[in-house]
């Protein structure tokens, strides 16, 4: 049996909300077109996202993360914040 370990990565994320200045951020962070969220629980809108996995969806609070020419891929609040440290902020 190997041991292995996770080589670390650095990756790009922004918290999915349902407001338009934050959907419109989004869209141009992940160049998702169009970008959908499904409205059809109005209390529980969910952003889907294209991967190559097929599609998944991102609740509110979770984070949507770009990892490089994979691609960009939903990741739970208390996932994320276990798993990333924030390196930097860009203006």
């Amino acid at each position: 049996m190997a041991k292995y370990r996770n080589k670390p990565m650095v990756v790009e994320a922004i918290q999915f909300f349902d407001d338009a200045e934050t959907i419109s951020i989004i869209h141009e962070f992940t160049g998702i077109n169009p970008l959908r969220v499904d409205y059809a629980q109005p209390d529980n809108p969910q952003l889907i996202i294209p991967t190559f996995e097929g599609s998944m969806r991102a609740n509110i609070g979770d984070w949507i993360i770009k990892v490089g020419d994979w691609g960009c891929y939903p990741c739970k609040p208390e996932i994320f914040e276990a798993t990333y440290e924030l390196l930097e902020v860009e203006a």
